[in-house]
């Protein structure tokens, strides 16, 4: 096998390669909080997807056909980013990183422009919105036939994802995440967009995809349900993070106790 066609997974090895050794010595630098098998798992999770979306047999299926494509896209795009997301790897560098360039990194995650990017309307657009420009126009047609081009789609489809993943159910530290509710409700319509963008690529409405249609009908079915288990598990990963504050319980609690049980005469 070339060893350009190995070069992104042979990348990708030596990121978890690295995640893993960071987690081993946050690990040994305090026992006592240590750090999460499940975050190393789902990294290493997230770097396996990464690597079959890249590499045979589904990166020269991609190449040739479109429902190649779109499961490449869902496994780069969707199924990735969420695990490499849930591997908090930010917050592990943090846990290695010197006190100041802890600081450093601290504040570059707060600033203006990373809250800018982290909002969950830009978020959106940029995984989701850029669907319908590569789908309804001749974009895709366009990149599918340049090397260059084709790669810098991946590279969209990543960091979008990742993007997405991150601001909606991100363990990282976020400049100004919105409350679980907005990020339902984001989540919702993004999995609203992916369904209308399939059925019309499944019908044929407005598209322009230069392929058999068998094989346009094909990416669309691989959108419209792979996408939507992708965006349950996202749904399931943010519903795992929602706690009630607990000023709320004890002001519940309070509101209960006058009807708690009628005096008895």
């Amino acid at each position: 096998m070339p060893l350009e066609v190995l070069l992104p997974g042979v990348f990708v090895v030596l990121l978890a390669a690295g995640y893993v050794l960071l987690a081993g010595r946050a690990r040994r630098r305090n026992a006592q909080a240590g750090w999460s098998r499940w975050r190393t798992g789902w990294f290493l999770a997230g770097s396996a997807l990464l690597v079959a979306g890249l590499l045979p047999p589904v990166a020269p299926w991609a190449h040739g056909d479109f429902r190649g494509h779109m499961l490449q896209h869902l496994l780069i795009g969707m199924y990735a980013p969420l695990g490499l997301v849930l591997g908090a790897p930010v917050t592990l560098l943090l846990r290695n990183l010197p006190t100041e360039q802890g600081r450093h990194l601290t504040g570059l995650v707060q600033s203006k422009p990373v809250h800018a990017l982290a909002n969950p309307v830009t978020a959106l657009m940029l995984s989701v919105g850029t669907l319908g420009l590569l789908y309804f126009t001749p974009l895709y047609n366009t990149m599918s036939g340049n090397t260059g081009l084709h790669w810098l789609l991946h590279v969209h489809f990543l960091l979008a994802g990742c993007l997405f993943a991150y601001v909606i159910a991100g363990p990282d530290p976020a400049p100004a995440r919105p409350s679980v509710p907005v990020r339902l409700g984001v989540l919702g319509v993004a999995i609203a967009a992916h369904a209308v963008i399939s059925q019309l690529m499944y019908g044929g409405f407005g598209i322009n995809i230069h392929a058999p249609v068998d094989q346009v009908q094909g990416g669309a079915q691989i959108m419209y349900y792979g996408g939507d288990i992708a965006e349950l598990l996202l749904a399931g990963a943010l519903v795992a993070t929602w706690r009630p504050q607990p000023g709320s319980r004890r002001a519940s609690r309070t509101t209960r106790q006058p009807e708690a049980r009628p005096a008895v005469l």
